[in-house]
């Protein structure tokens, strides 16, 4: 599929650079436009429909991060470009798809251009449908601590997991428990069963999501009406269960 991108990058040279490298070897990146500047760039990503934003960390007057928190509903991927490494983990924290360091590897930008490909293509497909997960939810329980005992729960019933600090909240269509355990541990438990980590908050039963709707991350709305963001970071693995 083609992907509707720009580039913001304040160096005329590393533009020139990349362009050429997209030109020559990421037939499917359209490029709408090129910018110097935060504000240049906020412009281009109001003015157009984008899919994918190739953004320097250091630019003047301002960084990456400043320009995406000005964008209210992002719906874009982000390939992070910069020369300095310490960026990775602000990177990942604001949901970039993909890190590239300068200067830029043509197999890693093939790479990077690829993975929101694949991103793109699923949301698409999934878009405003409802959704029939590949893997059906395998039979099976699982058993909550209770003060003189346990309680034994169908992982079936359950619809979501949401964490409270060392606590955990598991949702059913009409009700929920407060259990004193982990999300992690629910995670470990849960994940052969269809269970999902869309967020750092969220594990959700990909059974129960009846539509996924594009925004930054995205959102499920599962069974009970319920909408969840999706963190961006999480999105592929998500999207991964669907047809």
């Amino acid at each position: 599929m083609k992907l509707n991108a720009i580039i913001v990058e304040d160096e005329a040279v590393s533009r020139d650079v990349l362009r050429n490298y997209i030109e020559k070897y990421c037939p499917n990146v359209q490029l709408l436009g090129e910018a110097s500047t935060i504000e240049e760039g906020l412009h281009l990503i109001q003015k157009h429909t984008l899919d994918l934003v190739f953004l320097d960390v250091e630019m003047p007057f301002g960084n990456a991060f400043d320009l995406l928190e000005k964008v209210v509903d992002r719906t874009f991927e982000t390939v992070f470009v910069t020369a300095y490494n310490q960026y990775a983990m602000d990177a990942l924290n604001s949901h970039a798809s993909y890190y590239l360091l300068k200067p830029i590897s043509i197999d890693e930008l093939i790479k990077a251009v690829n993975h929101v490909t694949e991103i793109k293509e699923k949301e698409n497909e999934l878009q405003n449908k409802v959704l029939t997960p590949k893997m059906k939810a395998t039979v099976g329980k699982i058993t909550i601590p209770e003060q003189d005992g346990f309680e034994v729960l169908d992982v079936n019933d359950i619809i979501f997991c949401k964490a409270d600090d060392n606590y955990t909240e598991i949702h059913f269509q009409n009700s929920k428990k407060l259990v004193s355990k982990t999300l992690k541990h629910f995670e470990d438990m849960l994940t052969p069963h269809s269970f999902a980590r869309i967020h750092k908050s969220y594990l959700v039963n990909v059974n129960k999501i009846v539509k996924y709707k594009r925004g930054k991350g995205g959102s499920v709305i599962v069974s009970s009406g319920k909408e969840i963001l999706v963190s961006s970071s999480k999105k592929a693995n998500l999207l991964s269960y669907f047809k």
